[in-house]
């Protein structure tokens, strides 16, 4: 088994934003416009765009519901190692944050290892490596990308009823 990341970053680390769309092929015009660059993969009801700069891991996951279009389905950070990984489960766990760990597990049609944690207004970041990349993934016709609602946790409260 691998422990480097199977995809190539141009730094350390990049930002991985995950939307969900009414329109798949809209969403993909305008980006493409946006960004400068083509996606990098396509598949039914997903794309991927990964350009240089700015470097960031862009996913959008069509919905038929319209409640849920243009929302954040997560937020992430890429990094290169399965080491990389355990250092963001380690400085959660010292703060006291609760975290779901998965190791390979198959999303978005990459197998990865990652660590879930909730931002205090809830929104759901993963920070993961990419162990294989460009996989068939059966899950996501299934259930879509990553099932975020499946790891979404309660941030602490302050005694003081605030976030």
């Amino acid at each position: 088994m691998t422990t480097q990341s199977a995809v190539d970053l141009p730094g350390q680390h990049r930002t991985h934003i995950a939307l969900k769309v009414s329109n798949l092929q809209q969403s993909r015009e305008f980006y493409k416009l946006l960004l400068g660059v083509a996606p990098s993969k396509e598949r039914i009801g997903y794309i991927k765009f990964e350009p240089a700069d700015p470097s960031v891991n862009l996913t959008f996951n069509e919905t038929d519901s319209p409640t849920e279009a243009a929302s954040i389905s997560h937020l992430g950070i890429q990094v290169k190692s399965i080491a990389a990984v355990h250092e963001a489960i380690e400085r959660f766990q010292s703060a006291g944050i609760p975290t779901t760990t998965e190791e390979q597990t198959t999303c978005c049609y990459t197998v990865r290892d990652k660590v879930w944690a909730t931002d205090p207004d809830d929104n759901p970041w993963e920070v993961f490596v990419v162990l294989q990349d460009d996989v068939k993934d059966e899950l996501y016709q299934e259930n879509g990308c990553c099932a975020p609602e499946l790891v979404i946790l309660v941030a602490p409260q302050s005694t003081d009823g605030k976030k």
